[in-house]
């Protein structure tokens, strides 16, 4: 019985171990990894430069960048991430962040920072936001994100967002591109809420307003697939049936830790029942999420309802350990001004959300757009 009770002991501290060894290596991994990309982001840094400085003043002829990469290839079998394209796009880097992280020292009283072996200060311009935070997050996004930024983004506070979005909502660099198309800098964080005077905690807050955008594009909903030829007959159970057959692509659209918790989700109080169209579960949030789908114009009536839906979730449903319940109205159109005007005599966490379908892009992008039949058959 005494051994039995050691051989449990033994094992219990093995796993012990073997979970903190784990661990530490995990996040050395992790460090080195960051390590190893900020080094690379100072090393493309530092050759944007010299090519800059050499390239533009006029000491190298036409042609000279591609001969340098020619070059190099030669006396450094196959290296790869130094082509004519890539050194270009290591001086744009150098170019394009010079002004916002380089600036003389005698001008600011803060002290320079080190981005891997790049030295910068912190502007004290109007024009940036530049944090110590925002430094660490620029030396932690890869290279090629920078470049997609850089290329499809002009104003340097939204570049900043984007770098901050990226890391947070793990975006690869195809995502990123179709964001920055879509302008979701200026639509995270723009959604009419009354989070500020609802959530307790300014952080939690910050972190609720930050997780929605004012508008939404579902583009998987394409109503002449489903049969129906004008846009303005479908329904919200037309929506919401479309939406959960593609419930995926609409979590990857809607934000970042959202678990389905079910659609029609039935509760009850006081022997009347209620049916929210969608349900989920935010892990960053840590609270239920529920979503009232609008075809139409929003109405000062629809707060109403999903405030009847916020009280009973918060009062039958939510664990003791999660945070209060929010509630989002995505429907078709809305007045901003309108609902942050009325949303905020709403004592529950709610925000008003728009969105668009496939066939709201202007006709001439649509038009430009290839034949889903012709993918397929490509496909």
């Amino acid at each position: 019985m005494a051994k039995e009770t050691l051989i449990q002991h033994n094992a219990a501290d093995y796993n012990v171990a073997v979970q903190t060894i784990k661990d530490a290596i995990l996040r050395s991994q992790y460090q080195a990894a960051k390590l190893v990309n900020r080094e690379m982001l100072s090393l493309y840094y530092g050759i944007g430069r010299y090519i800059s400085s050499n390239s533009r003043e006029g000491f190298w002829g036409t042609g000279a960048i591609r001969t340098i990469s020619e070059r190099l290839r030669k006396e450094l079998p196959g290296l790869k991430g130094f082509s004519e394209s890539s050194l270009k796009n290591m001086r744009m880097f150098y170019e394009e962040w010079s002004p916002v992280l380089e600036a003389s020292y005698s001008t600011s009283s803060i002290s320079p920072i080190m981005i891997g072996e790049i030295e910068t200060t912190l502007l004290l311009s109007s024009k940036s936001t530049i944090t110590i935070d925002n430094l660490e997050l620029f030396g932690n996004l890869s290279f090629t994100h920078h470049i997609r930024i850089l290329n499809g983004e002009k104003d340097v506070n939204k570049r900043w967002k984007y770098i901050r979005l990226c890391l947070e909502n793990k975006w690869d660099t195809r995502y990123l591109q179709q964001q920055i198309k879509d302008n979701a800098a200026d639509k995270y964080g723009a959604m009419p809420s009354n989070f500020g005077v609802t959530i307790k905690d300014s952080r939690d807050a910050i972190k609720a307003l930050n997780m929605f955008k004012d508008e939404y594009l579902l583009d998987f909903i394409n109503t002449e697939e489903i049969g129906i030829r004008d846009i303005q007959d479908i329904d919200e159970r037309v929506v919401e049936k479309e939406i959960i057959h593609n419930i995926k692509k609409f979590i990857m659209t809607f934000g970042r830790d959202f678990a389905f918790v079910g659609n029609q989700y039935h509760f009850e109080a006081f022997s009347e029942d209620f049916f929210p169209d969608l349900l989920f579960f935010n892990r960053e949030l840590n609270c239920l999420v529920v979503v009232e789908l609008k075809t139409g114009n929003f109405k000062p009536g629809y707060l109403g309802q999903l405030m009847t839906y916020l009280r009973i979730l918060d009062d039958k449903v939510k664990k003791p350990h999660e945070n209060p319940s929010i509630g989002i109205v995505l429907c078709k159109n809305a007045n901003k001004d309108f609902v942050e005007y009325v949303i905020q005599d709403y004592a529950k966490p709610m925000g008003v959300a728009t969105y668009r379908l496939s066939e709201d892009m202007p006709e001439k992008l649509r038009e430009a757009l290839p034949d889903v039949e012709e993918l397929k058959k490509l496909l």
